[in-house]
């Protein structure tokens, strides 16, 4: 499968927010499957060079999720958040980096799911943060490197599946 599915990531100054899309070869089914079965979401998520854990992971309304991201001088990378809608349709989330030194930046996320008339499945995510200076500190942090590693190994669990 050719690699046209280009992941696009808009971050507009002075906006609390980034919006990332991207569509990929595969049904809506299928994408949000990847989304919410744990056996699926740890082969796609993050960095190849990491390592990754899911301690909680609870895909319904009020469910929530932790994983912790390990590198291979074993420094590890811990996240949390609160799932308060999960849907074919989109997931609400909270996400949260441990890794801050001060508490309370939290992001407010919202994935849709779009099936698309080709077969394919448009994905919009957009993440709200508490401050400008927050959304542009996660755009310094390499997190467009890690959504498109992260994209990248989607598409082939994808073409797995």
């Amino acid at each position: 499968m050719a690699k046209n599915n280009l992941t696009k990531i808009t971050a507009e100054p002075g906006k609390q927010e980034i919006i990332i899309t991207r569509e990929f070869d595969a049904p809506l089914k299928l994408v949000f499957k990847a989304f919410t079965d744990p056996k699926l979401y740890i082969e796609w998520l993050g960095p190849r060079r990491l390592t990754m854990t899911l301690e909680t992971f609870e895909p319904k309304n009020g469910g929530s999720w932790r994983y912790i991201q390990k590198d291979q001088d074993g420094n590890e990378y811990a996240f949390h958040g609160v799932n308060h809608e999960v849907t074919p349709e989109r997931i609400i989330s909270t996400f949260e980096f441990e890794g801050l030194p001060e508490k309370g930046h939290v992001i407010l996320e919202t994935t849709k799911f779009e099936a698309l008339s080709n077969g394919k499945t448009k994905l919009t995510s957009q993440s709200v943060f508490q401050a400008v200076e927050d959304r542009d500190g996660m755009l310094q942090s390499g997190m467009e490197e890690g959504v498109n590693e992260s994209y990248e190994r989607l598409d082939e669990l994808l073409e797995k599946m």
